[in-house]
């Protein structure tokens, strides 16, 4: 029997105005949580921000009730990697990093972005680690146009992370998204350069590795099969942009 190559959704004008208009409410979410976080506040308070926002504006949270997630958006502090489910019991304190993983449904269209939050005096190995990081999504961001790869993408920002003597995530990497909250392709950042799907117009997905202080080794928490940590208990870090491939390069959706 002969395989067929996951399927890549290339989208049309009409679809790409859809996930521009999402992608607009989903950095309105955003931003309102950057004006409010504080030390003090729980990360179910961050949840009822993204939520009541959320819904201000006219969408719905895309990981409420998601395969079985219980809240309206992820909040990750310090060693958590990713999926951080909020709750009361999780109080901000000076010294915390955080990402907070936001991603809106309006009009059926899908959009996804995070951005680190760091809480009160943070150490300058944390704030580093936050900016390095950023700046890794930004290296891939130049290698995203027409003709060239997902694989040459992802290789530069494993490459940037790297020379900070930091690790990257191997198990879990970006996605398309647009139609669906996950599509093809699968987003990889530790790739080869030279390998992957092309980039064509019309193609959108995330870039938002997931960037270690210390070993790239992860484990799931078993008391809710969603948060992921990293295996050493060191920090980590990641932002995330919903990217559009255009006949000349890139657009960012949402940040």
């Amino acid at each position: 029997m002969r395989l067929r190559r996951p399927q890549i959704i290339v989208k049309n004008k009409e679809q790409l105005e859809g996930i521009r208009e999402s992608g607009k409410r989903n950095i309105e979410i955003l931003d309102t949580v950057a004006e409010k976080i504080q030390e003090g506040m729980t990360t179910e308070d961050i949840d009822h921000i993204v939520y009541e926002t959320t819904q201000k504006l006219g969408g719905i949270p895309a990981p409420l009730n998601y395969e079985g997630f219980p809240k309206s958006v992820c909040t990750s502090v310090n060693s958590q990697v990713c999926h951080g489910i909020p709750s009361k019991d999780v109080i901000l304190k000076s010294g915390d990093i955080i990402n907070v993983d936001v991603s809106t449904i309006y009009k059926d269209y899908f959009s996804d972005s995070s951005r680190m939050f760091c809480i009160g005096k943070v150490s300058d190995e944390a704030r580093k680690l936050v900016e390095v990081t950023k700046e890794a999504v930004y290296e891939g961001l130049k290698q995203v146009y027409p003709g060239n790869r997902f694989g040459t993408m992802g290789n530069a920002v494993h490459q940037y992370a790297k020379q900070y003597g930091y690790t990257v995530v191997r198990q879990i990497g970006g996605h398309g998204v647009g139609l669906e909250f996950h599509e093809e392709p699968y987003v990889s950042f530790v790739s080869k350069a030279g390998t992957g799907a092309i980039f064509e117009p019309g193609m959108v997905f995330t870039i938002e590795p997931m960037v270690n202080q210390g070993t790239d080794e992860i484990y799931i928490d078993g008391n809710n099969d969603w948060t992921v940590y990293t295996m050493d208990e060191k920090l980590s870090a990641q932002w995330e942009i919903m990217v559009a491939v255009t006949e000349n390069g890139y657009e960012v959706m949402a940040y």
